[in-house]
């Protein structure tokens, strides 16, 4: 799996496949919200969101990616339909790599209103 494809597969909610390959010492910072430091902090954090995602369809509405070296970006639009409601969520998400292992990942995201939420052309 490339870098890109990691970090595209982690911004999908596809958590599982890439944590054999964040490095031990690895960061994540949620922007505004929490800074998650090492490898276990960020696979709890993400085995959290995959539960409480478990009844939850996602719909991307937008789903691009740059860059194939040491710096990846995903920005994405996701619509999110469970038992809760519906949302809609921008973000972005930018990873850091030393090689093949991902040492950072800078996430942003903001809620939408349905008239924001509309896909790009």
């Amino acid at each position: 799996m490339s870098n890109e494809q990691l970090a595209r597969a982690f911004s999908g909610h596809r958590f599982e496949e890439t944590f054999d390959r964040i490095a031990p010492h690895a960061s994540w910072t949620l922007v505004g919200e929490a800074l998650l430091e090492g490898r276990d902090a960020i696979i709890e954090a993400c085995r959290g969101t995959a539960e409480a995602n478990a009844d939850v369809e996602t719909t991307w509405l937008r789903f691009v990616s740059a860059g194939t070296g040491d710096v990846v970006a995903v920005d994405a639009i996701g619509r999110y339909a469970g038992p809760d409601g519906v949302s809609t969520v921008s973000s972005c998400d930018i990873f850091e790599f030393d090689g093949a292992v991902v040492t950072a990942i800078t996430s942003y995201t903001v809620e939408l209103s349905d008239d924001a939420a509309r896909p790009r052309t």
